[in-house]
């Protein structure tokens, strides 16, 4: 169990954390959701201990990282957004230096670093010097450094950081699989790897927490009206008129690939909905157009995507704060 308390992190007259209280159970992947500077960072530093917090707790399996901070730091692999490779090293005498300051024997080091390499399918670039290696290539290494001698928490910023589409993606295969055996914690930016990776998501805005909670249950939770897309066969520009009077919808448009239009296509009309509500419109707007003797041909709703609640979320929390 990770537990973070009422942890506050300020430089100057700013709160790069303010007040954050935060659970994580084991084996779940974390999501630290934010725009760059909002906090992620500085969050997982305090958690790894490399910096202090100026107020709060973290604490790991009931060790507070202030009081016992060498026993908290073994629970802990760490895989910063930049990894601290030294490129003029091949990949495993790297693994063996990194595997040696992590205090693992020698009789027991070969074997570790053999077991963490096929893990990230570093083991075929074990010769290599550092320097030679792809971005994606040097990430895996990273991780690599972060799973030796296999602690129960994976703490990962912006691991598919400046990685190509291929590699980001195989990343991300590696990290849904690590949860196997670990916790993991991640902070990213981007939201379609919250969506693809993460059990459950915390959205940080200028150091708080704005929302939280598994992809699927935010984007029902924060809603704020349902959308409909619906394919008829009829008088469009009727149908348009007549779901206009209604009261649950708020805006009707005529669409045509994606675009408004008023241009009729062999009687089969597209048309969009917004709801003044996140209530279900659907029966409503069937029982209004069957009235008018037309044919819904399909009938889709359409949710708020992540991507949207994100931004509707920090846009509020940084309207609050100013």
């Amino acid at each position: 169990m990770i537990e973070i308390r009422h942890l506050v992190k300020t430089y100057g007259d700013r709160k790069a954390v303010n007040d954050l209280n935060i659970s994580m159970k084991p084996g779940k992947i974390y999501g630290f959701l934010g725009k760059n500077g909002a906090g992620k960072t500085t969050t997982m530093n305090i958690m790894t201990g490399f910096i202090g917090a100026t107020s709060g707790d973290v604490v790991i399996d009931g060790h507070n990282i202030l009081e016992e901070p060498e026993l908290v730091k073994r629970q802990i692999g760490y895989l910063p957004e930049v990894p601290p490779l030294y490129p003029d090293m091949t990949v495993r005498e790297y693994l063996d230096f990194a595997a040696e300051l992590k205090g693992i024997g020698r009789k027991e080091r070969a074997k570790a670093v053999r077991s963490v390499m096929e893990d990230v399918r570093v083991d075929e670039m074990q010769g290599r010097l550092i320097r030679n290696l792809s971005k994606g290539y040097r990430q895996r290494v990273g991780l690599a450094q972060a799973l030796l001698g296999y602690p129960p928490i994976l703490i990962l910023d912006e691991p598919t950081s400046g990685l190509d589409p291929k590699q980001m993606l195989e990343m991300r295969e590696l990290i849904k699989k690590l949860k196997e055996r670990h916790t993991v914690i991640l902070s990213t930016h981007i939201l379609s790897e919250a969506s693809a990776v993460c059990d459950y998501v915390f959205i940080i805005s200028n150091g708080k927490i704005v929302a939280s909670d598994t992809v699927e249950h935010l984007s029902e939770k924060l809603q704020t009206q349902q959308c409909l897309h619906i394919t008829i066969k009829g008088d469009g520009m009727l149908a348009k008129s007549v779901l206009e009077e209604l009261p649950q919808v708020s805006d009707v448009k005529l669409l045509e690939n994606g675009q408004e239009t008023e241009e009729e296509r062999d009687g089969i009309w597209k048309l969009s909905l917004s709801g003044t509500t996140k209530e279900d419109i659907r029966e409503i707007v069937s029982l209004t157009l069957a009235k008018q003797n037309m044919i819904i041909l399909e009938m889709r709703v359409e949710s708020q995507s992540l991507e949207e609640i994100f931004i509707e979320l920090t846009d509020q929390s940084e309207e609050d704060e100013a």
